[in-house]
């Protein structure tokens, strides 16, 4: 009775590759000997790794699917061939353990069912169950370029991935995109990290990594941050220092301050005006300082007229 290779792996003739393996793959688990304890089930084993060996040869299998076994294993005349020469008969090498091995790696490819002391793990209805530890890549971090006003704000922001996917026969993959969303909170620090969980590449015998944002603050060209503190740098003349002015801030949400010197400006000195900072990111309603320090520029000479003016007023 002729074999039937389709039959055996439980598939149609319109079968493509992916289903071949997905098809060896469930059913090689199965009857696997170390799975299996009767001895149709060892037989079946056999049968599926032939059946599997023509089939995901695309010589072989187009020689079976047009002349069936006999032409497969007997040969059949080559086309267009004068000497009427016949092409080689095929022979299975009779060792299905070694299709196995090739199909999923290893010298030792069923040691993933066994325990770490050498137990066998137990088997479910309809083969091995999956036991076998998957680990997880390390994680894959990004960096989240964001303003002062984004951080001050807050802000929606979509970044755009590629990764490695599964196919649906669990045997292949393919690149594909993907967007993510980040909200973005008032506040947020230099550092701060956003994590989505298995979003890296997927793999058959790993989990997939989590890909970390991590949020990096570009520079502004009028504040420094400072934690939660705003920095503000001024100049100023001798002349304002000593006699007082008015600095006008805008700040980062648009509104105009307009703030008193009176004090004697010395080098060390900064004007603290509370609550115009950066929000804080556990409760926006609450901000930190903005902190104005000033840059004395002192006159590079002076006359002597001046100089013996100035010894009067301060003497």
């Amino acid at each position: 009775m002729e074999t039937d290779y389709y039959a055996a792996l439980e598939i149609n003739r319109n079968a493509t590759d992916a289903d071949i393996k997905k098809a060896y793959r469930r059913l090689a688990l199965k009857y696997h000997p170390s799975a299996a304890s009767r001895l149709e089930d060892a037989e079946k084993f056999s049968q599926l790794a032939e059946a599997y060996d023509v089939l995901s040869d695309p010589r072989k299998k187009a020689t079976y699917d047009k002349f069936g076994e006999e032409g497969l294993k007997n040969g059949i005349p080559l086309q267009f061939d004068r000497n009427g020469a016949w092409s080689s008969g095929y022979i299975y090498h009779g060792n299905p353990d070694q299709t196995f091995r090739q199909f999923f790696g290893g010298d030792n490819p069923f040691a993933d069912f066994y325990s770490k002391d050498g137990a066998e793990v137990p088997v479910g209805v309809g083969g091995l169950q999956d036991r076998e530890v998957k680990t997880q890549d390390s994680p894959i971090e990004r960096d989240l370029h964001l303003s002062l006003d984004d951080l001050y704000h807050g802000c929606a922001k979509k970044m755009k991935i590629s990764r490695r996917v599964m196919n649906e026969d669990g045997l292949t993959s393919s690149i594909k995109d993907k967007i993510l969303s980040i909200i973005v909170k008032p506040g947020w620090n230099e550092g701060t990290r956003i994590v989505f969980h298995k979003e890296g590449d997927q793999g058959p015998n790993s989990i997939p990594a989590d890909i970390v944002f991590v949020v990096r603050q570009k520079s502004h060209p009028c504040f420094v941050r400072q934690g939660n503190d705003l920095i503000y740098k001024v100049q100023i003349s001798l002349e304002m220092a000593l006699t007082g002015f008015s600095v006008e801030v805008e700040t980062l949400d648009g509104r105009l301050l307009n703030i008193p010197i009176n004090d004697i400006v010395h080098p060390t000195y900064s004007k603290v005006v509370t609550g115009e900072g950066m929000p804080l990111s556990k409760d926006p309603s609450h901000r930190g300082n903005l902190i104005i320090i000033f840059d004395i520029q002192f006159p590079q000479k002076l006359s002597a007229e001046q100089k013996r003016l100035i010894k009067q007023v301060l003497a």
